[in-house]
This record gives structure tokens, sequence and C-alpha cells, in this order.
């Protein structure tokens, strides 16, 4: 039987990329329909729901924020239960010495 597609669970910004070392030098290497890990933050003092945003391990694992506090609560709570869940990055631009870039979140079977 052959796999489902993953379901598209969220669509959001990336927050906090302008608090990332050196992101400026690691964009470049970001492309379009990249897939990204996303890492529960069980231990922030600011977000009970805290989710990271990183590339892959074999792209050098660079982090690049969270997932947006007030949207991460349920994709915290499928990390938190072991479902696997992954981001794909759909846009990225610079707006001024911002880095915005859109994902979607990604829920597999």
């Amino acid at each position: 039987m052959p796999q489902a597609a993953p379901l598209v669970i969220l669509e959001c910004l990336v927050a906090g990329t302008s608090h990332r070392d050196n992101l400026a030098q690691h964009e470049p290497q970001l492309q379009l329909n990249q897939s990204l890990e996303l890492r529960r933050e069980s231990d922030s003092t600011f977000d009970d729901w805290a989710v990271q945003v990183h590339t892959l391990p074999e792209a050098g694992a660079v982090w690049l924020g969270y997932l947006p506090e007030g949207r991460n609560e349920t994709v915290a709570r499928l990390l938190d239960a072991g479902k696997r869940i992954t981001a794909r990055l759909t846009h990225k631009s610079w707006e001024d010495d911002w880095l915005y870039l859109n994902i979607e979140v990604l829920l597999h079977e």
C-alpha cells in the first residue's frame, strides 16, 4: 500500500528569526520545499508549548526560530505524544534585516 501524503496541520511564519545569531550566513542555503525538523522545548520559561524549527542535521542543523506562540499547542502536544511531525519551507524573503520564513507543518502517518 502506498505511503499517504503528509497532512498539512499548520501554515505559519517562523517566529524569532531576528534573534538567531548568524542566520544571514545560513539563509542562502535555505531552499523552498526543504524539509525542516521540529524539536519540542518543554523546559522553556517563556512558552509552555515551545517548538523549535531547525534545518535537518545533514543541512547543518541550523536553529531558525520557533513556531509562533499561541499557534503551537496542538503541534507540541502531538510531538509530546510521539507523532511524526516535520515542516517544509514554503517562502523566504528579507524585509530589511528580518528574515521572513513561512512553513507548512506536516503530520505523517
